[in-house]
């Protein structure tokens, strides 16, 4: 078989193999045909001919249908707040299904229904106040109101099948990065239990010092770790921000899959400037997007970058394609 052209010569040799087998069907059917039929021999010669031609274009014209194109093994995701300058919520959604994505990041619980009226997933909450970036869990003195708010945003992602909120661990404003660690540790240890009750998963945000947010505590993934393994517990999790964690410290692969099973959700955006995930960012993201679906991760990975391109959606379809793994 030509190896340049197999589907076109299985294409041809099917059509003729059809052919062929009709011609037999047809002879067959005129051979008991006597001379004295009313059909002429003319007449059915002109029939065979006219139904072998019609067969041929059916057979040519009814190729075999390609096999749709892989949707990829990461259920992908957009925060909300990124595309708010160009879309509302309706708009932002109806994009995302267009292109394949399967959720939107970073919703309210106001808007989980608009969410799920597209068949997408509110893949992760916002934190609602005072459950900030600044304020956090490493004070003990902050806990009951941030767990009260925590346990509110767990109750309410729970009745709409939300799978995970969003905590932060804090400023430092000069606490031992020990002490936060303990004291985090003992709120998430208060809140486990609940939020295994309601089956949705406590995703504790690692974010840059360096650029974005001046003192945040939860700056590097092994810190984070040192906090899942002290709670113990399925769903308490990490959100490994690769932006952020580029910044911090790099090596993203050997970080990310050394560390799977304490990361609960991904976050994009491209270093430097948290633009589209383009050949100006220093990110290898088609290989950071294939390590992480080579774990077995069945979380999403959620874009989160600011398109500074035109137009701005081309940056999310490009987003998806590479991430496609």
């Amino acid at each position: 078989m030509n190896r340049r052209y197999p589907r076109l010569l299985v294409a041809r040799d099917g059509a003729r193999g059809f052919l062929q087998q009709f011609y037999r069907s047809l002879t067959n059917v005129f051979a008991t045909q006597s001379d004295s039929d009313t059909m002429p021999s003319m007449t059915r010669r002109k029939a065979l001919k006219s139904a072998m031609a019609a067969g041929a274009v059916a057979a040519l014209a009814s190729p075999a249908l390609p096999a749709p194109a892989p949707e990829g093994r990461l259920k992908q995701s957009v925060a909300l707040w990124t595309y708010t300058k160009w879309y509302d919520l309706d708009g932002l959604c109806k994009e995302a299904v267009r292109i394949g994505l399967k959720g939107i990041d970073l919703v309210t619980p106001d808007q989980y229904a608009a969410v799920k009226k597209h068949g997408l997933t509110p893949a992760m909450t916002m934190g609602t106040d005072p459950n900030t970036i600044p304020i956090g869990l490493n004070r003990l003195e902050n806990h009951d109101r941030v767990l009260e708010s925590l346990k509110r945003d767990i109750t309410l992602a729970s009745e709409a099948g939300v799978p995970n909120v969003i905590t932060f661990s804090g400023n430092r404003k000069g606490m031992p990065d020990g002490e936060g660690l303990a004291n985090c540790a003992v709120a998430l240890n208060k809140i486990k239990a609940y939020a295994e009750e309601k089956n949705v998963v406590v995703n504790l945000e690692l974010l840059n010092s360096k650029v974005n947010h001046k003192d945040y505590m939860a700056d590097h993934c092994a810190w984070g770790v040192e906090l899942m393994k002290k709670v113990g517990s399925p769903k308490v999790k990490l959100l490994y921000d690769i932006y952020h964690m580029q910044i911090m410290e790099g090596d993203l692969i050997r970080t990310i899959t050394e560390n799977i099973a304490f990361i609960g959700h991904f976050h994009t955006g491209g270093n430097p400037g948290r633009h589209e995930l383009d050949a100006t960012q220093e990110v290898n993201w088609r290989a950071v997007a294939k390590a992480i679906a080579d774990t077995g991760y069945q979380g999403f990975l959620a874009h989160e970058f600011i398109p500074v391109n035109t137009p701005p959606i081309k940056g999310l379809e490009d987003a998806y394609e590479i991430c496609k793994v």
